[in-house]
């Protein structure tokens, strides 16, 4: 333990000096060109189709706000204009954004995502923390581009504020969504909210989180992402370390080097990663079974997939690792190998039972991979 506590250590204190070296040193490795249009199709078309499917759909003629399509289209299809050219926002984007801030508008007179009969008395909370904390994201996040907070974003901040827990063992936290969906809303993904909630935090403009009136909810939500990190998979903590690049503060130098280093370690030979083996921590029967087998019983994919990579790929140069770092250059290359450029998408099927492909379902995760492949590629140098 020691020894690897001191190889921590000289990672954290050696990681300025590796990023200016490799700065300085030109890229070896050559990424073959991927296809920026097709790839702005692909997102628009996705959420076109969840904006309008009657699943999504949700009461005052508003949609659910979905971790897999919408939040990730949210977060990604900006720098997909930019590389484009575009002047303007995508028309999806558009009523995105009117969706979400209609629903922090009418927040006291909209249900909630998920209520009511069919399914348990705690879903109605669950699904507020849920929409409060990535309602604040993705309005901060467009914020932060125009320089300036506006009023439906500090209201959805305070709606956010206003339902942090305070006491108990996930003070700090939101209640999210339990399905034992993975990866998103699983027993784990609490501390994956949470890490959502500081993203927002730390995306806000203005230096949102210096206000005086936030620093008792920041101190919360930074005591119990450092607090529960010991019991965190690889992708929460992937998760930790995208929110820790825009709020420096928020964790220790040695640990943002540890994550660095525990999942640099987990790349495949192809230079991508494979979701399954960033997932589950620990070794005990379930944790093991999870890895290989999905709820139906079918096999885990063996192979690299495109969210694992665009993940990793994207957080780990949020965190500064620079494009001339081998094993980033060696991800990137596998995000641009392997679009499929007909349609647009990357790919990943899903961890929790074999889905067909053709299906609205079936392309969920490929919704959230080609949206972190995106984000992953266009991130400047």
């Amino acid at each position: 333990m020691r020894s690897a506590s001191r190889k921590v250590r000289r990672l954290a204190a050696c990681l300025p000096l590796a990023l200016s070296f490799a700065c300085s040193h030109p890229e070896a490795t050559v990424v073959k060109p991927w296809d920026r249009k097709t790839a702005a199709s692909y997102l628009d078309g996705r959420e076109s189709l969840w904006m309008a499917w009657p699943g999504a759909a949700r009461d005052h003629e508003t949609f659910c706000v979905s971790c897999h399509t919408s939040v990730p289209y949210a977060l990604a299809r900006p720098s997909l204009r930019e590389a484009l050219g575009e002047t303007a926002l995508a028309a999806n984007e558009q009523r995105l954004l009117d969706n979400v801030a209609k629903r922090v508008r009418l927040w006291k007179e909209v249900e909630p995502f998920y209520s009511g009969e069919g399914y348990d008395a705690a879903k109605a909370d669950e699904s507020r923390g849920t929409e409060a904390v990535v309602n604040a994201l993705i309005l901060a996040s467009y914020d932060a581009r125009n320089g300036r907070m506006s009023d439906s974003t500090q209201a959805a901040f305070d709606n956010m504020w206003a339902l942090q827990l305070t006491t108990g063992e996930n003070k700090g936290a939101w209640s999210w969504l339990q399905f034992d969906l993975e990866p998103w809303e699983a027993n784990d993904s609490l501390y994956y909210g949470a890490t959502l909630a500081a993203l927002a935090v730390g995306t806000a403009p203005r230096n949102y989180r210096s206000a005086p009136e936030n620093q008792h909810h920041l101190a919360m939500l930074r005591d119990y992402l450092n607090r529960e990190y010991m019991k965190q998979s690889t992708l929460n903590r992937v998760s930790l370390l995208s929110a820790s690049a825009r709020w420096p503060d928020l964790l220790p130098p040695e640990r943002r080097a540890a994550i660095i280093h525990e999942v640099l370690a987990k790349q495949q030979p192809d230079g991508g990663w494979k979701l399954s083996s960033l997932e589950w921590s620990g070794w005990g029967p379930v944790t093991l079974l999870r890895r290989w087998v999905r709820q139906d019983g079918t096999p885990m994919d063996k192979n690299s997939d495109a969210y694992a990579t665009g993940v990793v790929t994207f957080a780990v140069q949020e965190a500064g690792l620079p494009r001339t770092n081998a094993e980033v250059q060696r991800g990137l290359a596998w995000l641009a190998l392997n679009q499929n450029q007909a349609e647009g998408l990357w790919a990943c099927s899903s961890l929790n039972k074999r889905r067909d492909s053709s299906t609205n379902t079936g392309q969920f995760m490929n919704d959230a991979a080609t949206a972190y492949a995106v984000l992953a590629l266009t991130k400047s140098p």
